[in-house]
Formats: structure tokens, sequence, C-alpha cells
């Protein structure tokens, strides 16, 4: 696809841009700049734009019922107020901050938030997934994996994707609702892994299903964002300006606008030159809508 057809959101370039996530209420697309400590929100309408200064990185945004952010951090998680500027502890991080830190998150349809971990010495799969279920940090499974990404729900709320992206691989789970239950994993998709192959199209990262109940993935170092079906066939492959793009979220006022994040941060500078949108956000039009993305609830 041609790369006119996209939009800059945000002209300066995140470091690692990550976690787009629409806020209907506001009609605003929020997103962190992972190394570079932020949160970040854009009203696509005007252009305004605003940010917060997280202690330290943050990698997965939720809104709640008060219209407030939940914020993953590599030392834990917070709730903050953009309208005061507010944080509110909520949970401490449950592992070693010095070697691991939350990655990709998501809400699930009964509200609860889920955030699965980077092992960052990546020598072995000792991630792990944690729930915030009203208020309280559980760990939902250990370890089988290296670098969670990937979170999104089945439209009936009975399957949950999951991608590993140290194994190139997007796994989903049948999933229980009402308990937050999940069982019988099985692998949907698995890809290259050799990055010297001239047809390598990247690793799976930030994820999102749209109102038909596809799921659209991002590939970081593929410079693509793939539509896939429930089991595993692409139906789609939207080539990007970008060599790594990191998310992307349904948003605009029929969910038909492709918001996608991308990074910069320790790129080669062959790429970067060749990339000149590496670290932006843009947005594309596309013809099947998204879905209104789940709250979650405190209580």
């Amino acid at each position: 696809m041609a790369t006119d057809k996209f939009e800059v959101v945000h002209d300066a370039p995140m470091l690692v841009g990550e976690a787009a996530t629409w806020h209907e209420v506001e009609s605003a697309l929020y997103w962190v700049d992972i190394n570079g400590h932020t949160v970040n929100r854009v009203h696509p309408a005007s252009g305004k734009y605003s940010y917060w200064k997280m202690g330290s990185e943050p990698s997965a945004l939720a809104v709640d019922g008060d219209n407030n952010l939940i914020v993953s951090t590599r030392t834990g998680l917070i709730c903050l107020n953009t309208t005061s500027g507010k944080e509110t502890p909520i949970a401490d991080a449950p592992y070693d901050t010095k070697i691991v830190r939350f990655n990709d998150g998501r809400v699930d349809p009964a509200g609860r938030f889920w955030v699965g971990t980077m092992y960052e010495p990546r020598d072995k799969p000792a991630a792990e997934m944690y729930v915030l279920e009203r208020g309280q940090l559980r760990r939902a499974w250990a370890g089988g994996m290296t670098n969670s990404n990937g979170l999104a729900w089945s439209l009936d709320g009975r399957t949950m994707f999951h991608a590993d992206t140290t194994t190139h691989r997007i796994d989903c789970y049948d999933y229980d609702p009402a308990s937050g239950a999940h069982s019988n994993g099985r692998t949907i998709k698995t890809f290259s892994t050799d990055k010297s192959a001239a047809d390598y199209g990247g690793r799976p990262d930030g994820a999102t299903i749209d109102s038909e109940g596809a799921y659209w993935v991002a590939m970081f170092e593929g410079g693509r964002v793939l539509r896939i079906a429930p089991d595993g066939e692409i139906l789609r492959e939207i080539l990007l300006p970008v060599r790594c793009p990191t998310s992307v979220a349904f948003g605009g006022s029929d969910l038909r606008t492709l918001y996608i994040t991308s990074a910069s941060h320790g790129r080669p500078a062959a790429e970067l030159e060749q990339y000149p949108l590496s670290g932006k956000v843009l947005s594309i039009r596309v013809d099947v809508a998204g879905r209104e993305e789940p709250e979650y609830v405190h209580r």
C-alpha cells in the first residue's frame, strides 16, 4: 500500500512508542514512550498534544470508568488522573525490577487489566503474566515466554490471544470471562526467526481485534501490520513507512482509523535514513471498523 495514504498523528518521534489506546469519551489517542518515560495524548481533531512524565518506563494503558488511566510501569501499576496529573499507586511491581519490567497489557471483557512482563536478559523464557482485578494484582501464569505481547480477546470473550515476540509466535486460549481462567493453549501462527532471510517479515508485537473478530498485529522489524483470522490465515497486509511498528488501535468516531505506534531507539542509522518516520505515530483509514475496548473496573 502506498505510504502517502498514511498521516502522521504526532510529529515528534518516540524512542519506543507503544500501547496505542483510543479514549472514546475524550475522542483522543493515548500511547506511551517506554524509553522516554512518558504517557502521551493527542486529540486528532485539533492536534492538541499533552504528555505526562513517569518515574520509570510505562508500558501499557487502560481507561477506567472515571476516565482516568491505569498505567503499568517498571516499578508498578498506578492510576493517572490526566486532568490534575495526580498519580495514585495501585500495586508495586511483583518482580525484580533490575531485570524485569511490565510490557504489553489489555483489559478483558470483564474489566480485568492483564499485563505481561518482559524478561530483559532474554536468555530463558522467564516472563510472566499478571492480572489486576478490582485493585488486586495476582500472577496468572509464570514462565513459558520471554517478551509478552499481543493480548486481545475475541468478540464473544471466549478466546484470548497472546504473542510471545521472542519466539515469533501467536497463541490463543479458551477463556472464561466470568473467572478469568484460560486453558487449552494452541499456536495459530508462527513466523520465521531467520532475520537474514530475504522474506523475513518481522515478529508479532502489539495487537487488537476488529468488529469482525480478526486479529490485527504490528510486526516489529517487518514494516507491516497484519490482519489475521482466528485460525491463523493472513487476511490483509498493510506495508508501513516504518520498519518497527509496535502497537495498533482503532479510533475515530467510526472506529475505522487505525493508529500505529513505532520505535526509533537503537535502530541502525541506515534504517532511520530509509524510514524517516521511525518513532512517529501514524494513522490510516481502513475498511473494517474496530470495536470499543472494555474499561478497567476498580471494584
